[in-house]
């Protein structure tokens, strides 16, 4: 069985010919041809964290492929009131074709894959977002951006940061990451990433200079400074991370042309200026829209390998 869970999985080859189907996909969305590729599929949506982008991408690329989706918040399931998560996943995974989970706990997004009868999807843990960056990587090949990257993420060291560690390390690109101290990535996350990078040529490093980071830099990317269920630290971090805004001066330092992403929602006059943001807007939501067909692109992918 095939699932989804983080790109340590998948092989360069895999990841490419996900992101292809996906522009495939895309390619005849735009032409008004709709291929019924998941005709009478039903895909199980568990949402323990909300979300405007994987509820919509998931549910309307499920539709538009011929198929169904089924959005279940903790409200409406026994997962985490009870129920022990392998006996949920052994029910659901008996009435659906695929699962898709947004959830706390990668460990419990791993219990749920091992008792599972169908491909799982990781729609976000606290550890990895595995499909955002499956978007991110469709933008800079749409944008012939994907040919010798140099990478900065400026920011939290959170599960955007990981999946970027893991992508660099899987394709072979240069990524540069800047974290204020007692904010940088998960150490065993890292050794594992620098680990694959010996295998693909990767460059990854890590500093608490933003400035470092950006310098020269093709494409720049942040995330939100507080994530979901990290509110209480708001206003301590808005402190600690003074300095890590991508404003105008921090993107001066990457190359001319360079890409700003972002993978939604954007706290303007946080982690990203008003200017840098609707300077590059047309890139971000472009991005945003790309959660749809790449997504599309991996169902797909996962149904074949998995027949």
């Amino acid at each position: 069985m095939r699932h989804f869970l983080t790109l340590k999985d998948f092989t360069k080859k895999e990841i490419l010919e996900i992101i292809d189907i996906g522009l495939e996909i895309k390619k005849n969305l735009k032409s008004k041809i709709y291929k019924k590729e998941l005709e009478n599929q039903t895909l199980g949506m568990i949402f323990e964290k909300s979300s405007t982008r994987t509820r919509v991408s998931f549910e309307t690329g499920m539709f538009q492929l011929g198929g169904h989706a089924l959005f279940l918040s903790n409200r409406d399931i026994h997962i985490g009131r009870g129920e022990p998560v392998k006996d949920t996943a052994r029910v659901i995974s008996s009435m659906c074709d695929m699962v898709m989970i947004r959830t706390f706990e990668h460990s419990k997004i791993e219990e749920f894959a091992k008792f599972s009868k169908v491909p799982v999807i990781n729609g976000l843990t606290d550890s990895y977002h595995p499909v955002q960056l499956l978007a991110d990587y469709m933008t800079l090949v749409e944008n012939n951006a994907d040919k010798n990257i140099v990478a900065a993420y400026v920011g939290d060291g959170n599960n955007m940061t990981h999946s970027w560690m893991i992508l660099a390390a899987k394709l072979g690109f240069e990524l540069r990451i800047a974290t204020p101290k007692g904010y940088e990535v998960d150490e065993d996350i890292l050794n594992e990433a620098l680990k694959l990078a010996k295998e693909s040529g990767a460059v990854i490093k890590t500093t608490n200079d933003p400035k470092v980071a950006v310098k020269n830099a093709t494409v720049v990317t942040t995330d939100t400074w507080t994530s979901m269920g990290q509110e209480e630290e708001k206003e301590e971090r808005i402190k600690i991370f003074n300095g890590f805004m991508v404003d105008d001066k921090l993107m001066s330092l990457a190359k001319d042309n360079s890409m700003f992403l972002h993978c939604l929602p954007a706290y303007r006059g946080l982690e990203v200026s008003e200017e840098v943001f609707e300077k590059h807007s047309e890139i971000i939501f472009s991005e945003a829209e790309n959660r749809l067909h790449a997504q599309k692109g991996l169902m797909v992918w996962l149904k074949k390998q998995n027949q």
